[in-house]
Parts: C-alpha cells; sequence; structure tokens
C-alpha cells in the first residue's frame, strides 16, 4: 500500500563536477525512481552540527508518495547514497559527505504517522525534532505533519527550537527558493 514518505537530503562535498547545490537536485531527480516526489523544499544553507570542521551543508527535504516500505525504501536511500560515494560503513560520524540521504518521517495511506523501530530504521527519525536543519526545508513543505509520537506538528516542533547554536535561525537560512507541490 502506497504512503508518504519525508526525506532529508544534504549534501557539504563535491561529487566529481557537482557542487553540494547540484548533486542535492540531482538526488532529488534520484528520488523520483522510488516514486512520486510531490514536493520538494528550497535548498537552505546549514551550518554543520556534531562535527563543526567541515563546510556548511546545503540541505532540503521531498515529499515522495511511494510504494516501497519503510525498509526497502531505506534500502534504496542507501543505494543512492553509495551511487554518489558515499559508504556509511566507513564515514566519519557527523563527517563531510557527499550526500546524505534520511527517512524522517511517513505516513501511512489511511494518514497517520508511521512508528517503526528495528536494528536499522526508527520512525520518526529520533533527531529530527530537534534540528533546525531538518525542520525548516520540512516546515516548508509539510507545516502540518504530525510527529506522531509528540504529537505536535513540524511548524511547532521548529517554532519551539532554541536560537542558538546549530539551532540558531542565522545557523540555517535559505540558499534558493525553489519550493513547490505537486511538481
Amino acid at each position: 500500500m502506497p504512503f508518504i514518505a519525508y526525506i532529508g537530503i544534504g549534501s557539504n562535498q563535491p561529487h566529481g563536477d557537482q557542487s553540494p547545490e547540484q548533486v542535492v537536485a540531482a538526488a532529488i531527480h534520484e528520488l523520483e525512481k522510488l516514486g512520486r516526489v510531490s514536493a520538494q523544499s528550497s535548498l537552505y544553507a546549514t551550518q554543520p552540527v556534531g562535527l563543526i570542521a567541515q563546510p556548511a551543508f546545503i540541505n532540503a527535504a521531498a515529499e515522495v508518495l511511494t510504494a516501497h516500505g519503510p525498509e526497502h525504501l531505506l534500502e534504496a536511500l542507501i543505494e543512492i547514497e553509495h551511487g554518489f560515494g558515499r559508504d556509511r560503513a566507513i564515514a566519519v560520524p557527523k563527517g563531510p559527505r557527499t550526500l546524505d540521504l534520511d527517512l524522517l518521517f511517513a505516513v501511512s495511506g489511511q494518514g497517520e504517522g508511521i512508528v517503526h523501530n528495528s536494528s536499522s530504521l526508527t520512525l520518526p527519525h529520533p533527531e529530527a525534532p530537534y534540528r533546525r536543519f531538518v525542520l525548516a526545508p520540512l516546515a516548508e513543505i509539510a507545516p502540518g505533519l504530525r510527529h506522531p509520537v509528540l504529537n505536535k506538528t513540524i511548524a511547532e516542533l521548529l517554532a519551539e527550537l532554541p536560537d542558538e547554536g546549530s539551532n540558531a535561525i542565522a545557523a540555517v537560512r535559505v540558499l534558493e527558493n525553489v519550493s513547490g507541490k505537486a511538481r
């Protein structure tokens, strides 16, 4: 049964002759192979979190209507990352990367938020509610999306974030306004 997946996209390293901005755009195109990309956010320039001695990231979010189950979708996202030169097994945690695709939220065909816990996948993504670089692009395309555990919308979670450190409003800024529904 189809469901809606919300995917966080990030890059801070070039891939071949592609800039991080181009990598994010190419990744959104690759997501089309997994279903219909029904919305995509603008591109955001964001400060790194955790390992801060690295270039800024380009982040975005996409809404994908897909028939792939969450586990299979995660495997497909990891394959796309691999095609862009990322190997999660050897990558530095929170370090530089050509492409990062995170399955953030999933909504069933009946409109209910999916809660899923396995050794390879936790839905909703456990760090999503606490990261402006995730919530700002997501709020652009799905402000009313409700976190199925915290029972708050993405817009509410974003409004609750402190304006300091990596969550400072100035640490996440719109780079290019390309958002749109129903492409």
